[in-house]
């Protein structure tokens, strides 16, 4: 992602994008700390990565575009939010990794997000 918004950028990204910066700077005062899971939604899938800042590595990561992903049919709809934030806190815990902050990427907390966050919360994730 450049950090440079273009006049030609999509006006939806340019609100995302300053979300988002807002956000990362909120998230600096816990770098290093603990672990940060950070989401992704596209049209078509969502994807979640537990991501540890310190040492710049990802710590488990899972997408509703898996082969083996529990949920069936469509894969952008809530149920399947809601499935993969418990499979993305069952690997985390898997890494011996129990809170996290939560980083929503410049999307608003309401739908898919809050479906991840909140089934990533009854798997046994801290936030």
């Amino acid at each position: 992602m450049a950090n440079i918004i273009r006049s030609k950028t999509n006006q939806r990204q340019v609100i995302r994008f300053r979300k988002k910066s807002r956000i990362t700077k909120k998230l600096r005062t816990q770098k290093g700390l603990i672990a940060r899971l950070v989401v992704y939604r596209s049209n078509k899938f969502i994807y979640a990565q537990v991501v540890d800042d310190l040492k710049a590595h990802t710590l488990a990561q899972a997408s509703t575009q898996e082969k083996e992903f529990p949920g069936k049919g469509v894969k952008k709809n809530l149920e399947s939010a809601k499935e993969l934030g418990k499979l993305i806190a069952k690997r985390a815990l898997e890494n011996k990794v129990d809170r996290v902050v939560f980083d929503r990427n410049g999307y608003e907390y309401h739908g898919r997000i809050k479906a991840v966050a909140d089934g990533a919360r009854e798997a046994g994730l801290n936030f």
